[in-house]
């Protein structure tokens, strides 16, 4: 682990959230080599051995991003809000760790699509000049409530320059 890193953790309600994105994620994919059997078969006489090879793929796939990702992306994922900067801290091979200063945020906003907003989560977006942020998976009263707090501090620093 780093040394000083985030103190903030994401909701424990994400790994719902990515495990019913990555089933779904998985059922849309298993569409590709079936189509491919089904048509192979009757239309173009293909070997039925490279759809069974790419359902293999796609099952193995969505297995990882339903079950394994999920819990190492939450065990990860860090975040701190501090009076002159944003610390966020994610990753699960490779840790990237990114610290926003206060005076560079030009916006903050949420979304949530629905899934998220079925669970009661929204995912704050933090945008510089440069490129846009994201803190996944807070509740929608912590994402409110962080809004505020980035929006007013951002303020503060600008009124400071």
């Amino acid at each position: 682990m780093l040394e000083n890193e985030p103190a903030e953790r994401i909701d424990s309600r994400a790994l719902k959230v990515w495990f019913l994105s990555g089933i779904l994620e998985g059922l849309i994919l298993l569409l590709i080599p079936l189509l491919y059997m089904v048509l192979g078969e009757f239309l173009w006489d293909w070997p039925a051995r490279w759809g069974w090879y790419g359902v293999a793929v796609v099952v193995i796939y969505t297995l990882w991003s339903s079950i394994v990702a999920p819990r190492l992306r939450i065990r990860f994922w860090r975040y701190e809000i501090r009076e002159d900067e944003i610390d966020i801290q994610h990753g699960i091979f490779i840790i990237r760790r990114t610290l926003i200063p206060m005076i560079r945020v030009q916006h903050v906003d949420t979304e949530y699509g629905p899934i998220m907003k079925y669970f009661g989560l929204a995912t704050l977006r933090i945008s510089t000049a440069a490129t846009d942020h994201r803190i996944p998976a807070l509740s929608k009263e912590k994402a409110s409530k962080l809004l505020g707090e980035i929006s007013a501090l951002a303020k503060v620093s600008d009124e400071d320059v």
